[in-house]
């Protein structure tokens, strides 16, 4: 009997490979190649254009990185924005706050999110809540026609700067969110990696460009095992709030969320950067 593995170049000289259990589905949809498949070591998994997404077994880490540092920050916000997320895991993290009143999730490709709903319901499972609106357009154009003030907090879960994804790499979308953002508006973007070059020279020019939009603009790092290298970084801007100045644990530690990876000790030292990380963010040591 054969083996069955799926596996991604990081590198021309570096492999991940998952031994598989089951190809659970594939398709073409007008916008890529969507796989998911079950796994011994990572549960269910998906995959957009060969690229890996989301795992059973990790996605926690990103979906917590991505939310409660801004919750924390401000955990006034009300009116959340969402671009990309199909597989829910964001949103999910997001309804957990009883005061948020309105989510809006912009995802250019439904079928994403319909399978999502299908093969990772432990991501999905709360698109239904009352308070998200689903949107199936581009996210680019979304922000390009929204109202002037009209969201506290935008979350950017995007895949990386090709394909789809491109748009939202922009000075143009930059700006755009600035303008859609409130006076105490925070933006977080998946901020690619600073470890194998070609994703880190997109964490670069992203971080120039929401340098030159935003008066507050900081990177802090996870770890994500199944993402190349599985040292990662989120970007932190906002109009208003520094998110070591103005983090607020106490009061988002009354909220009670339970959490997997996040908490407060950790929300301060995920924006001490390696030597390394800030030469190449040009931050002063």
């Amino acid at each position: 009997m054969l083996d069955l593995w799926y596996t991604e170049n990081w590198t021309e000289n570096t492999k991940f490979s998952i031994k598989v259990k089951e190809h659970l589905h594939s398709e073409m949809s007008k916008f890529q190649k969507i796989d998911f498949f079950d796994s011994e070591e990572y549960g269910k998994f998906f995959t957009l254009d060969g690229l890996m997404m989301v795992t059973e077994k990790d996605e926690f880490i990103y979906h917590d990185m991505i939310t409660h540092v801004a919750m924390a920050t401000n955990p006034k916000v009300k009116k959340v924005l969402v671009i990309g997320a199909g597989d829910g895991g964001t949103v999910r993290e997001l309804t957990r706050y009883k005061n948020i009143e309105k989510i809006d999730m912009v995802e250019i490709d439904e079928r994403v999110v319909r399978l999502s709903q299908q093969f990772l319901p432990v991501t999905a499972e709360k698109l239904e809540d009352p308070r998200v609106t689903m949107y199936f357009e581009d996210g680019l154009k979304f922000v390009e026609e929204a109202e002037a003030g009209k969201y506290d907090l935008i979350l950017v879960d995007s895949t990386d700067p090709i394909s789809v994804g491109e748009g939202l790499f922009t000075t143009e979308f930059y700006n755009n969110c600035f303008r859609v953002l409130g006076e105490e508006g925070i933006l977080i973007n998946q901020h690619e990696s600073p470890y194998f070059e070609k994703f880190s020279k997109e964490m670069q020019k992203a971080h120039r460009k929401i340098l030159d939009t935003f008066p507050i603009a900081k990177v802090y790092q996870f770890h994500q095992p199944t993402y190349p290298s599985g040292h990662w970084l989120f970007g932190f801007a906002s109009k208003k709030f520094d998110p070591i100045k103005d983090h607020n644990p106490e009061e988002w530690e009354k909220l009670n969320i339970k959490t997997r990876y996040y908490n407060s000790e950790l929300h301060r030292g995920c924006f001490a950067l390696p030597n390394y990380v800030k030469e190449m963010l040009e931050i002063e040591k």
